[in-house]
């Protein structure tokens, strides 16, 4: 596998941190946004309007859903499911199946340019290198594997003694690529990963599908903090990714979304809005 100094060129990084905001743009900051705002940055990358970036964002009591997710024959008894749980529902269109967050989730979009130099493994392997590099002086233990039977199971799961605490997706527009990682650092990680299996147990009613959906186990996903016996927090995480860009690249850069960047948001935000809309209403 390949490490980040072998995958990324750029000495200069944008960082943007959305993990503590609770409006952009004028509007309540759900991951419906944050969707929208990762395509709008790969767009401008693209077009070489911004470095790469990474921007970070948290978002509470929200169950991130697959495009394959609204295709289970009882969707809209697992959405109510949720939603009696106190948790947003919203499809996302990066690949993947279900996900929960909560504040004790904090997400990391690397977004990248060179599509057509950037191999999807190599876009994987970048987040698992920086990864395992902000968390170097804890463990030297963490795995990148599918996790049988986690949720939203991928082959660049990351594990830790084979509980899964992180799983990466990604987006590609135009020439631009975002990474996208969930990280799971604190808080029940039992109870979200019950969750999304009584999602599952209720929109499939155990009847065979095309696609094969997830039997979770809630056993095999855990916290970094359990996993590592060690209190951390979004809070500690963030810290230490600062520190990783400075010791990655030689400047750090902090700007203001663009007007042309917040044309694409809005562009791409009724594009997510759509989606939601037309998915719900076929479930």
């Amino acid at each position: 596998m390949k490490n980040w100094e072998d995958i990324i060129q750029q000495d200069t990084f944008r960082y943007i941190d959305h993990s503590a905001i609770s409006t952009f743009h004028n509007e309540s900051f759900t991951a419906l946004h944050s969707f929208a705002i990762d395509d709008a940055l790969a767009l401008s990358i693209s077009n070489k309007f911004s470095p790469s970036t990474l921007r970070l964002w948290v978002h509470e009591n929200t169950i991130v859903l697959g495009i394959p997710d609204a295709k289970l024959p009882y969707i809209d008894e697992g959405i109510q499911l949720l939603k009696k749980a106190g948790f947003q529902v919203i499809i996302r269109n990066s690949g993947g199946l279900a996900v929960a967050l909560d504040d004790g989730v904090l997400n990391i979009s690397l977004i990248l340019p060179g599509v057509k130099d950037l191999s999807i493994h190599e876009g994987y392997e970048a987040m698992v290198s920086f990864v395992k590099h902000i968390l170097k002086d804890l463990t030297d233990q963490i795995e990148a594997y599918e996790i049988i039977n986690s949720y939203c199971p991928g082959e660049y799961d990351l594990s830790i003694n084979g509980k899964k605490f992180a799983g990466i997706s990604q987006r590609r527009v135009k020439n631009g690529v975002a990474v996208q990682i969930y990280l799971d650092i604190e808080g029940n990680s039992y109870k979200r990963a019950t969750l999304i299996k009584n999602f599952y147990e209720t929109s499939k009613k155990g009847e065979s599908t095309k696609f094969s959906y997830p039997s979770v186990d809630p056993n095999v996903m855990a916290s970094l903090s359990d996993l590592l016996r060690t209190k951390l927090t979004v809070k500690d995480i963030k810290e230490r990714i600062t520190q990783a860009l400075a010791d990655f690249n030689n400047q750090i850069i902090e700007s203001p979304f663009s007007e042309p960047e917040l044309a694409d948001y809005q562009k791409r935000l009724e594009q997510m809005k759509k989606r939601n809309e037309r998915i719900r209403n076929e479930g």
